[in-house]
């Protein structure tokens, strides 16, 4: 079902993970830009989660790109995060929007963990 033509008036560079020495014998993460994307963001749900002592705002999102071919660096998976600015969103699962390839439906949680 087409939901239509979104607004991409969101600028959000599509990250991902690198392992690197970190010279200790062992790796860590370290995230590489691939690229700037406009995509239309829309908060989905949130809540509030504890963590030990700490309270956590969980939200979730609806991201909206255009769309991109399999194997091309443009097109996101879910291993990969968005960032915008200081806001990082990890991507959960990718789906076409309405089966022509023209937009992609990215469903991602925003959060310091991702």
């Amino acid at each position: 079902m087409a939901r239509g033509i979104p607004r991409l008036s969101s600028r959000l560079t599509l990250e991902a993970p690198q392992r690197v020495a970190d010279g200790g014998g062992g790796w860590q993460v370290a995230w590489q830009a691939l690229g700037t994307l406009w995509a239309e963001l829309r908060p989905v749900h949130g809540r509030e989660a504890v963590n030990g002592a700490r309270e956590s705002a969980r939200i979730t999102h609806r991201v909206t790109v255009r769309g991109a071919p399999e194997g091309s660096p443009r097109r996101p998976l879910p291993e990969q995060r968005f960032r915008q600015g200081g806001r990082l969103f990890a991507i959960h699962g990718i789906a076409d929007q309405d089966g022509t390839g023209a937009y992609l439906t990215c469903w991602v949680e925003e959060g310091p963990f991702a």
